[in-house]
């Protein structure tokens, strides 16, 4: 996203958080974009919204900030991620509870909310199972060009687009033949 379009854009996201949320605990107010941030997909966009707490209030006590807040403006917060669905990509909204630690600020109890790109898993015909992986930065660019290159539209379709390809070759059946004969082996003991 061009810097004028992202300075707009992070502007708006401000006025309506102020607008939605008055009086509310707010700390600051992001707009990130990828290479802002490892969990942001290219042509995604993350409005992040960072409650105030204590420095020494123990993480127990964040998760249930977050809770509180998130109760206490449920309509406000629908209505907001609502409004971020009208952008043209994909956009998350996340609520943190700010923290600190011995190597400076980082982001305690989070919720984030979003729809992800959309029309994903339409008419995919078949159910899907979540499965959470780290992955270093050179996997990471992998999933992150073959987003770019149009192959595929989320990090997770990547994943699936890869494993499809795996699935095509020849060795992989005789490998599944060959985990079939070594179960059957452990179940004879």
């Amino acid at each position: 996203m061009e810097q004028a379009a992202l300075d707009q854009l992070r502007q708006q996201f401000s006025s309506e958080v102020s607008k939605r949320f008055p009086g509310a605990p707010i700390q600051r107010v992001e707009v990130l974009q990828y290479g802002d941030d490892p969990e942001i997909e290219p042509g995604q966009i993350l409005g992040r919204v960072v409650l105030d707490a204590p420095a020494d209030l123990a993480e127990e006590e964040r998760g249930r900030r977050l809770e509180d807040f998130h109760d206490a403006h449920r309509d406000a917060i629908r209505e907001l991620r609502r409004d971020l669905d009208k952008l043209p990509g994909p956009a998350w909204l996340e609520f943190v509870v700010a923290s600190q630690s011995a190597e400076g600020e980082r982001c305690g109890p989070k919720m984030k909310l979003g729809q992800g790109p959309r029309g994903f898993g339409a008419g995919a015909g078949g159910t899907f199972t979540p499965v959470m992986a780290r992955l270093g930065p050179e996997d990471l660019e992998i999933l992150d060009t073959l987003i770019t290159a149009g192959i595929a539209a989320s990090r997770a379709e990547a994943v699936r687009w890869a494993l499809a390809r795996i699935r095509e070759r020849p060795a992989y059946e005789q490998l599944r033949a060959r985990a079939r004969e070594i179960e059957e082996l452990k179940a004879q003991f």
